[in-house]
């Protein structure tokens, strides 16, 4: 079951399963949120390049060999993706409607956008084909390595992107001392995570913290800070509460992060905040 385009598309969701394109290649992988049943024939399922189960530890299993990496474009962003141990690609699809989020909140050129727990960039790039100038931050040297190649299979060889492999909280306290501020800033911060130098992360503990020095660091003319989230119990009215305690008077907006498909599937939460002033907000 291929297809020679090299667009990402949800094809089906249902019993616990997902069934996507990621380009040329079908992957069929577990999916705890898609209780309902599936929708389409059992032999399109069976028709995936590959599966993948954590029962048993059994991980992968392919049915046509999957390259060790291969390219896929969501929205305007090419990604090269990669098989892991953990059943992830390289990309998660419903960050899509991060990318035009913040993009529609945009209200100059050359803004200057950070992106914290930036995994391999999608966000980056997004912003920086905007016309952005951004700061692309992990604690994984490996996954901020491959957001610099996601950047070259995008030619933005020489885009005005810094990268950095550091702890969140640890740069952060940095760039306020420095007096650095940013027009956007985008975070997608796990439930928990180690720093460069083994910092423990628990969004528990840390994230309220984490959400004020966001704050500190905007402009003075700032466009949105974007905050999504995976956490379980963290819905759209938690993330709204958080941003309400933590940012300046603002607009906020709070929802589901859905992949659109023949059953939209929920992907994670989201708020972002913008200006009262922004009159792009929708």
């Amino acid at each position: 079951m291929t297809n020679t385009d090299d667009k990402y598309q949800l094809l089906d969701c249902g019993d616990g399963r997902k069934l996507e394109r990621f380009g040329k290649y079908v992957l069929d992988r577990p999916c705890a949120q898609a209780v309902w049943r599936k929708s389409i024939p059992h032999s399109a399922w069976a028709a995936a390049d590959a599966f993948f189960t954590r029962e048993h530890n059994e991980g992968w299993r392919e049915t046509r060999p999957l390259p060790r990496e291969w390219k896929c474009t969501l929205g305007d962003v090419t990604m090269l993706l990669s098989k892991t141990d953990f059943g992830h690609v390289g990309v998660f699809p419903e960050h899509v409607f991060a990318w035009n989020w913040m993009k529609s909140h945009l209200t100059a050129p050359h803004a200057n956008v950070l992106n914290l727990f930036a995994y391999s960039g999608g966000a980056s790039i997004a912003m920086a084909k905007a016309g952005c100038n951004v700061c692309h931050l992990d604690a994984s040297k490996k996954m901020v390595d491959w957001a610099h190649r996601n950047a070259q299979a995008n030619s933005l060889e020489d885009a005005p992107i810094r990268w950095i492999v550091d702890d969140v909280g640890k740069f952060l306290q940095r760039e306020l001392r420095r007096g650095k501020c940013y027009d956007g800033i985008v975070l997608d911060p796990p439930s928990f995570g180690r720093g460069t130098n083994q910092e423990v992360f628990k969004i528990d503990n840390c994230l309220m913290e984490l959400l004020e020095n966001c704050g500190k660091l905007l402009s003075d003319n700032p466009m949105f800070i974007f905050l999504s989230c995976h956490t379980p119990g963290y819905t759209p009215t938690v993330l709204k509460n958080l941003l309400l305690q933590t940012l300046p008077k603002g607009g906020i907006e709070a929802g589901e992060l859905l992949i659109p498909g023949p059953a939209p599937l929920p992907s994670g939460m989201y708020a972002g905040w913008f200006p009262n002033n922004n009159k792009q907000s929708k």
